[in-house]
Formats: structure tokens, C-alpha cells, sequence
């Protein structure tokens, strides 16, 4: 597989500024696509923002990041218009790869002896509006506006929490059991566009989002014993996956999750 076939093409990644989009978008433009990220920072962890933007553009690619809550209708909708100005200018039709990893979610338990400790409507809600709801959100308006096309391909990221129960995962578990459903019905829907649509199930990865989950460190180290590989998934196994499966001569993978994960999820 050549860079020629992705130099110039565009990314369009959600959650750009750490872990798998952080990686992938390193990935991809070391392939030469340019990257759109979108990213919700604030001052103290923007310099990682800049380090991201600096490596992409170091690869000879470009870089346009929007630092938004990527749930705000409006702010998508001002951020896909300048898209399609960097599209227009670039000469490139459309988005050829979008990477939905927006890892913003409520930790809180179902049950508690204090209610105020529970997940409640509005935590709940948020939870699978942000981690899963946003993807049919974000491909209904690309489709809208004429910004995929015949070839683009969508990846999610779900995690094993789809269908394992973890301490205080219940509602990202929830949020990740829709976000699989969606890619299917995304990829029924989208398949005579001929854009394809899959889902990534990583395997326990040490990213800021994992240090949030509560006794992340017996997570950490179930997966180093378990692994057949015996060492953790990285953000780099998921950006290589997904920047080799960028390639155009890849065009009959859809509706699928893919494991990326060296057979940890069938050891548990």
C-alpha cells in the first residue's frame, strides 16, 4: 500500500487531541492526509493540542482543529462550513476517513446507599448522547452537506464494557452497546453511497480516559495477564489498523467490529 494513494486526501477525526485519535491522526498523516480534529480542551491540556498539530504538520500534512464540544448542533454546523472551504480550496470532494473517539461519559454507579451518588437522567443522557448518539449526529450532517462519498470510511471505538460489566461502567457500557448498533444501522444505510462504516474494539488501552474509570489499575494489570500477547493494546495497534484499512484497494469491510485487541477479548 502506497502513501500516493491517501497524500491529500482529508481526515475528519472526533476526540483528536489524546489517545486513539491523537495516534491515529499521527498515523494517517504520516500516509499524507491532511486532518481535521476536533478536540474539548481546556488551558492545561492544550499544549498536548499543539503537540498533535505539530507532529501532523512535521509529516507534511495539514492540520485545522476546532476546540468545541462536539454535541453542540451549532458549533458542528459552523465547523463543517469551514471544512468545506478546506475541502473546496484543497480540491479534494470530500472527507475520505472520519474516526469517531469521543470518550466523555458519567462513571457513576447505577445503584447507591446515597442517591446523590447514583447516575441520574441528565448524567445518563449525557453519557449516550456524547459517546454514541453524536456519530449519527455527525454522519447525517456530512451526508447533508455532500461531505462523504463513494469510498469514505467511518470508524467507531467501542471496548469490551459492550457487553462485560465493569464497576461504575454502566452507562459508557450502555453508551458503547448503542454506538455498535449505530455503526451496523450506519452501515446498512450507507452502503449503496458505498461509504463503509465499522466499529474498532480495542482492548485495554492506558489513556486518559481508562485513568478515569474507578480501579482502572486492576484493569491495567488483568489485561498485561491475560493478553495472549502478554503486554496491553496501544493507541498506535488502532491508528496502524485504521490508517492501513484508509487504503482505497479496501472497499468491502463494513458493518463489522473490528478486534484490535491480540485476542485479549476471548481470553476473559
Amino acid at each position: 500500500m502506497s502513501n500516493d494513494s491517501l497524500k491529500g486526501k482529508w481526515a475528519l477525526i472526533l476526540g483528536a487531541s489524546s489517545g486513539f485519535g491523537a495516534a491515529t491522526a499521527r498515523a494517517l498523516a504520516k500516509k499524507g492526509m491532511n486532518i481535521f480534529g476536533v478536540h474539548l480542551d481546556m488551558k492545561q491540556t492544550m499544549p498536548r493540542v499543539k503537540e498533535v498539530i505539530a507532529d501532523i504538520e512535521a509529516a507534511g500534512s495539514k492540520a485545522v482543529f476546532f476546540n468545541m464540544n462536539a454535541s453542540n448542533e451549532r458549533k458542528r454546523d459552523k465547523a463543517l462550513a469551514r471544512m468545506k472551504e478546506e475541502l473546496a480550496a484543497s480540491g479534494e470532494p470530500y472527507i475520505w476517513l472520519m474516526m469517531h473517539s469521543l470518550a466523555f461519559g458519567t462513571l457513576k454507579p447505577f445503584i447507591a446507599d446515597d442517591p446523590a451518588d447514583a447516575i441520574d437522567k441528565a448524567a445518563m443522557e449525557m453519557t449516550l448522547e456524547v459517546m454514541a448518539h453524536s456519530l449519527v449526529y455527525w454522519v447525517q450532517a456530512l451526508v447533508r452537506e455532500g461531505m462523504l462519498g463513494r469510498g469514505s470510511r467511518i470508524w467507531s471505538m467501542t471496548s469490551e464494557g459492550s457487553h462485560r460489566v465493569v464497576p461504575g461502567y454502566g452507562a459508557v457500557s450502555a453508551a458503547k452497546a448503542a454506538l455498535e448498533s449505530h455503526t451496523r444501522q450506519l452501515a446498512m444505510e450507507l452502503g449503496p453511497r458505498g461509504i463503509l462504516v465499522n466499529c474498532i474494539q480495542a482492548g485495554v488501552t492506558d489513556t486518559p480516559a481508562l485513568r478515569q474509570i474507578p480501579g482502572h489499575e486492576l484493569l491495567i494489570e488483568g489485561s498485561k495477564r491475560r493478553n495472549p500477547g502478554g503486554r496491553m493494546t496501544t493507541p498506535e495497534d488502532v491508528a496502524n489498523t485504521i490508517a492501513a484499512l484508509a487504503d482505497p484497494s479496501v472497499s468491502w469491510i463494513s458493518g463489522s467490529i473490528v478486534f484490535v485487541d491480540g485476542g485479549e477479548d476471548i481470553t476473559a
